[in-house]
């Protein structure tokens, strides 16, 4: 009952998106099963910090990844201070509980000749979704938005006299981000393109071969195919086109605050990543160049 009382509560309340609300269930659900293998007797949400403690410890034993566990807790956390405040209980026994270190992953990112080879050189061929593939794979790299945003987006998303693009991010927050000439004439050429093919009234931006919206993994596979013949990178999703703007912007001097904003991020921490993907790419040409650096 407290279970799904939460995950409702995440989805009105907090909007979170059904993948986390899936992953938020799941874990929940172990820890309640944990807790009925530990002691028949003991309601989980009446679970101490020492039990807590027993299933981390199980989970590491069993080969799970530090940053699981770590979402596991942070799921187990959220729970128990929404239990707190709504049903009563006396405290969270995860207040204070600390997951394993995570080792923080740079983002993988495609180079910026390698963008340039595939939206200015490369052949996509005529018609409608060869139009489409090009045009999605400019705006990931030169707006950053992920792939909900670019699939929820419809033509009246796009504001071609104020030369701005309207998202729907995370939790419904909109943003707006600003787009260049060059992608405003290519956003013009497609759209004329999109009004031909249209074989019926759609409000999407982007159109599946039969006239709907498209669909994520439609898109994702577009995204792979392509970028596969111009990077070695071993990820080869939208998202590391969203990683590769804001690579792209920071190593042209933009302000880091800046393409927080223009990437959505609630916290400036979030963005600071990828300076340190910056300095990395600098220590690679450290060790390349300097004549004791492999000493």
């Amino acid at each position: 009952m407290f279970i799904g009382s939460f995950i409702g509560y995440l989805k009105v309340e907090r909007h979170c998106s059904a993948h986390t609300l899936r992953a938020y269930e799941s874990d929940l659900q172990a820890f309640k099963e944990y807790v009925a293998r530990l002691d028949e007797s003991l309601v989980f949400w009446e679970a101490d910090t020492d039990v807590v403690r027993s299933w981390v410890a199980s989970l590491m034993d069993s080969g799970a990844a530090p940053s699981s566990v770590c979402r596991k807790l942070s799921a187990l956390r959220s729970f128990f201070d929404f239990a707190r405040a709504n049903c009563g209980l006396a405290g969270n026994p995860v207040a204070h509980l600390r997951g394993p270190k995570c080792r923080k992953r740079l983002p993988s990112f495609v180079k910026e000749e390698e963008m340039d080879a595939l939206i200015d050189g490369a052949p996509f061929g005529d018609g409608y979704v060869a139009c489409r593939d090009k045009m999605m794979l400019q705006l990931f790299y030169e707006t950053g938005v992920r792939l909900s945003e670019l699939v929820g987006m419809d033509v009246s998303s796009v504001d071609m006299q104020a030369d701005v693009v309207k998202v729907l991010g995370k939790r419904n927050r909109e943003r707006y981000i600003p787009f260049a000439s060059g992608l405003k004439a290519a956003l013009a050429v497609y759209l004329e393109e999109r009004e031909r093919f249209l074989p019926s009234p759609c409000d999407a931006l982007f159109l599946s071969g039969k006239g709907g919206r498209v669909s994520p993994g439609c898109v994702y596979r577009v995204v792979n195919e392509r970028l596969a013949t111009v990077t070695s990178v071993k990820k080869k999703s939208p998202h590391v086109l969203r990683h590769s703007f804001a690579t792209a912007m920071l190593n042209n001097n933009a302000e880091i605050g800046a393409v927080k904003e223009l990437l959505g991020h609630r916290q400036l921490a979030t963005t600071e990543i990828y300076t340190h993907l910056g300095f990395e790419e600098l220590k690679g040409f450290y060790e390349k160049a300097h004549p004791r650096a492999g000493k």
